[in-house]
């Protein structure tokens, strides 16, 4: 029963404590993909913890789990024992009971959300397709009689860029680049489906401070990254004249548009002039801020257990 406790207590802590963590890192020096990581690994961190504590009770003698604080410290026996077996079995069955509505509550959610952008974006689609001119050298844009420069990615099977012919009259060359540069980014890096992943998790969860923050959280970072690719490409110069002459107004529900999300933030990043980090280096940082969130919630629910064992042992003596 302690251990599990330790594990929802790590996972308690993680789910509070990384979110103001998060939001005081400098967006304009970070990589924004390493952040994206960052916050659906902490997610997926504390999920893990809690269907631990779960198992943890349901395993006989808790598994290996008491065997090692055993051995760390020989008055861990005066802990390990502290509430009736029935106690845990009952707690063990409840503990599934709700792992397994999370479980079903979350594939719901999802499911009802894919489907939902799935009749959006068909809909939304054949409108498009009705009215938008396309081009031979640019088969996936769809261009619109608009005065407004404006474009918006959506994405589907396949995924489509939707751009203004008002971007052609409006905005340099280059310019018209790094927005459809910015637009194709959002469709490689799949971050509509990481944006919807980050509503469900947060509609399932709505009341844990992790999971609240990190729709928001997501749709700022993917901007920075689809920004990013377009740096790369377009250069710097480019991309920041499009932030400051694309609109952001009549866009779909299901769309990343350019101009939606925290420009302000984005301009400024452009303006510090951060270099985007080579991809092994963003690989290896990736891997280890990973491995490091991932194991948090268990590595604070293992301190809490060596601090009762240190506690209760003149207890045991």
């Amino acid at each position: 029963m302690t251990t599990a406790l330790a594990l929802l207590a790590g996972a308690f802590t993680a789910a509070w404590l990384v979110p103001p963590v998060l939001h005081r890192i400098d967006l304009r020096r970070r990589d924004p993909i390493l952040l994206i990581v960052i916050w659906f690994v902490s997610m997926t961190g504390v999920l893990l913890a809690v269907a631990a504590a779960v198992l943890v009770l349901l395993l006989p003698d808790h598994g290996p789990t008491g065997l090692l604080l055993a051995a760390l410290h020989q008055c861990w026996s005066a802990v390990q024992h502290g509430s009736p077996p029935r106690v845990e079995e009952t707690a063990g069955v409840i503990g599934t009971a709700l792992l397994a509505a999370f479980t079903c509550r979350l594939l719901v959610v999802s499911v009802r959300g894919l489907r939902r952008r799935a009749r959006r974006w068909q809909a939304n689609l054949s409108v498009l397709r009705m009215v938008a001119r396309p081009t031979s050298d640019t088969a996936d844009i769809l261009w619109l009689a608009h005065e407004r420069p404006l474009a918006f990615s959506m994405s589907g099977r396949p995924g489509v860029v939707v751009a203004t012919e008002g971007l052609t009259r409006h905005l340099a060359p280059e310019a018209v680049a790094a927005v459809v540069a910015h637009e194709r980014a959002h469709l490689s890096g799949r971050h509509h489906l990481l944006v919807a992943a980050a509503d469900a998790l947060h509609t399932v969860l709505p009341f844990v401070p992790l999971f609240r923050a990190a729709p928001r959280a997501i749709r700022e970072l993917v901007e920075l990254a689809a920004d990013m690719a377009a740096v790369r490409i377009c250069g710097p110069a480019a991309v920041h004249s499009a932030l400051l002459k694309v609109t952001r107004h009549d866009l779909p529900g299901t769309a990343l548009a350019m101009a939606q999300d925290a420009v302000e933030l984005r301009l400024a990043r452009i303006r510090h002039g951060t270099v985007p980090p080579g991809r092994l280096r963003q690989t290896v940082l990736c891997g280890l801020a990973g491995t490091t969130v991932t194991v948090l919630p268990f590595l604070t629910a293992l301190g809490i257990l060596l601090g009762i064992a240190v506690v209760t042992c003149p207890l045991a003596g």
